[in-house]
């Protein structure tokens, strides 16, 4: 009787690894993120720059997926580098790593109107620079997934302290408001929700509809309100009095 011989297991390639770009002025922070990051089976720093001229230069040459920007930073700061990435993210040709490309902005308290007019730039969230290491990991993976970060405390609390700046009288703000006025009744309940930091799931649970249908609701909401992603809306949403700090 002739022995069988055991079928191969089946070998996979090993998933790419989520490029990481750390632009921050202090080589110290830069050091101790990219030991934190890269000792993460699916994150690499790839890229790292202490100004945001650097950044520019650096991300032409090398693909990324999440920036880590320091807000403040001597030449140019976090919201002007910001500002100048998302020019070119959307010029870029779709479906290259460029457009792609997602920024998480780095902030202390004492700067958050800097976090703010970055955040306001495009960028897709901020965090505390001393935020628990699971949480800035988690942030990384969150935005490259295509979500905002919305959903840490840090960053609850950080826009209820900045909901007055976001209620100030301005044009853009009367333009949102009335924007926010051409959403459906379901729609707006979508929105509502969206700003109060849930999920697709979530908002699914709580009005009874799949999560196919919240996420059709959800690309609506972002074309209607031009808005890159769903910190954008929670931006938009305390601006027009539909988020309120609590």
């Amino acid at each position: 009787m002739t022995a069988t011989r055991p079928f191969p297991e089946p070998s996979f390639p090993e998933p790419t690894p989520i490029r990481v770009a750390l632009v921050d002025d202090q080589q110290l922070v830069r050091s101790g993120f990219t030991m934190l990051i890269n000792s993460q089976p699916d994150l690499q720093v790839v890229v790292q720059a202490g100004n945001g001229h650097e950044a520019l230069a650096t991300l032409s040459a090398s693909a990324a997926d999440v920036v880590l920007m320091d807000v403040r930073m001597p030449g140019m700061d976090g919201i002007e580098t910001t500002r100048q990435l998302m020019q070119r993210i959307r010029a870029a040709a779709e479906g290259s790593w460029l457009s792609e490309l997602k920024i998480v902005v780095l902030t202390t308290f004492d700067l958050d109107e800097y976090a703010l007019a970055a955040v306001q730039a495009g960028a897709s969230g901020f965090l505390l620079k001393d935020a628990p290491p699971e949480e800035l990991l988690e942030a990384i993976r969150t935005v490259y997934r295509g979500d905002a970060v919305i959903a840490p405390s840090t960053t609850k609390r950080l826009l209820d302290h900045v909901a007055p700046l976001l209620g100030a009288p301005s044009p853009e703000r009367d333009a949102h408001i009335a924007t926010v006025g051409t959403l459906t009744g379901r729609e707006l309940e979508v929105f509502t929700l969206i700003a109060q930091g849930h999920s697709n799931p979530e908002i699914a649970a709580d009005l009874f509809l799949s999560e196919a249908t919240v996420k059709t609701h959800v690309g609506h909401i972002l074309a209607k309100l031009q808005a890159r992603d769903r910190v954008q809306l929670v931006l938009i949403a305390y601006e027009a009095g539909i988020a309120r700090t609590r």
